[in-house]
């Protein structure tokens, strides 16, 4: 799977009338493979044709946009460079199991003597696809089972069912994606779904039934998101000894929010990078299309790596956000920020930082959290990889949590930081997701707080 064939490549005429080379020239054996390199790179060829072979439901127009550019190639080198690319192209659509690519020379009475045919084989997805998944989150597990209808109507199309069984929630939900032809990116999303959720560090739990709407699409070097999402919650408590501020909050609420997401990554990985920068803005405004909630939201992420001396890497990062309650109304405990735990506070419990009552955290509405990390090989086995092929060095200054608004936040800044240091061995799973195992040393305790002072274990894909 995967390869590129050239059937006349190897056997590619080296003399004669269509190349334009004599014999007489080729003075020496030795000069055979100099010159096969000269005509593979200078050669100049034309692509008559290209073909895609297999296709059943896949409408033809839909894979010109993917194909066009292999016409442009003027010579054999970058014809399969330009084929490669395309192949790449097709198996990004999610609509192919295999595409094997098989460079050719033209025949037939209007072949040219430098003419080249490209045939693209594909096989096609079944049209209904069934998996089985784990995915882990932060500091959470799931399973998942799917069922998918791709490429519908025959231009991408997709309606995929999902049921997701997990350590702390459970979901299902019907999801309809359409891409733009011809700009895979630029993309339509319409889901249905329903989640219910346990937050024991608050005695809390969350269904939601909702719909909501995606367009995805790249302006320059950022990638957007916009979103529009109306959903039912139902709150209740966990556990009978529930605070009051928990019972208070209890109860069924609508809300309707527009949101969108710039995100600039550079990063060679998600999960462990070496090297690049990420920044991702998302603001959300609830209330104006309907509903109980009425707010303003902004989140804001930056990280930075680099890398350093003797094969280790420099990370820093930076988190923060703001709730600016509108028309009187007073935020929900589900749309406040929470932070602490493996993931993001390390040293501290859980989500177990800021605003509580009677041991119930009701998150906050204004926060930052800064980190700063070092990461290095494994001392015993210094650049040989393997699964646990970095040793993690934490050194963070992390963030102050506060409920009563971002102006008392920048007021209470100096006197509520909390902040931890450790170190400690992270194992990378693909670019899936990381585990860590850490020793902490919670420092800047504030009354209330969950602290785990020593050894702490995390598993997750966005950590601080």
């Amino acid at each position: 799977m995967g390869t590129v064939h050239a059937r006349s490549m190897d056997s590619y005429p080296m003399y004669g009338r269509d190349l334009g080379v004599n014999t007489d020239d080729l003075e020496v054996m030795e000069a055979v493979q100099e010159t096969k390199q000269e005509v593979l790179e200078n050669k100049d060829v034309v692509v008559q044709h290209v073909n895609i072979e297999g296709m059943g439901r896949t409408k033809e127009d839909y894979l010109g946009y993917e194909i066009s550019d292999v016409f442009t190639a003027r010579n054999l080198v970058e014809v399969m460079r330009k084929s490669h690319k395309a192949r790449q192209r097709l198996l990004r659509l999610g609509i192919f199991k295999e595409v094997e690519v098989v460079i050719d020379v033209s025949e037939g009475a209007e072949a040219l003597p430098n003419g080249l045919d490209v045939t693209f084989e594909v096989t096609e997805l079944k049209r209904l696809t069934g998996s089985y998944n784990t995915m882990v989150g932060n500091n959470e597990g799931s399973m998942v089972l799917g069922i998918k209808l791709p490429n519908m109507f025959g231009r991408g199309e997709k309606l995929t069912f999902q049921f997701s069984y997990g350590t702390k929630e459970t979901s299902y939900g019907l999801s309809f994606f359409k891409p733009q032809s011809g700009y895979y990116e630029r993309n339509f999303t319409l889901n249905l779904y329903k989640v219910t959720g346990q937050f024991p560090w608050s005695s809390l739990k969350e269904t939601d039934r909702g719909v909501s709407t995606e367009l995805n699409f790249p302006l320059w070097m950022t990638d957007h998101t916009l979103k529009w999402e109306g959903v039912w919650r139902e709150l209740g408590c966990l556990a009978r000894s529930a605070s009051f501020a928990v019972r208070e909050e209890s109860g069924h609420t609508l809300k309707s929010a527009l949101s969108h997401t710039m995100v600039i990554d550079t990063r060679n990985s998600a999960i462990l990078p070496r090297r690049g920068a990420l920044l991702r803005i998302n603001q959300e405004l609830a209330g104006y299309t309907g509903g109980d909630a009425s707010f303003l939201k902004e989140d804001v992420e930056l990280q930075l790596n680099k890398p350093f001396i003797w094969g280790s890497v420099l990370s820093a990062s930076l988190w923060g956000g703001m709730i600016y309650p509108l028309g009187g109304q007073p935020t929900s405990i589900a749309d406040r920020f929470y932070l602490g735990g493996p993931t993001s506070v390390r040293g501290f419990g859980m989500y177990s930082i800021g605003p509580q009552s009677e041991g119930d955290y009701l998150g906050g509405e204004a926060y930052w959290a800064g980190g700063l990390h070092l990461y290095t090989p494994l001392p015993f086995r210094p650049n040989k990889g393997g699964l646990a092929d970095l040793f993690r060095t934490h050194f963070f200054l992390n963030e102050i949590v506060c409920r009563e608004g971002p102006y008392a936040h920048l007021q209470k800044l100096a006197e509520c930081i909390r902040w931890s240091y450790g170190a400690g061995i992270i194992l990378r799973l693909g670019n899936i997701a990381r585990l860590e195992l850490n020793y902490c040393f919670p420092m800047g305790v504030q009354s209330g707080d969950r602290i785990c002072d020593g050894v702490q274990f995390g598993a997750g894909i966005r950590f601080l």
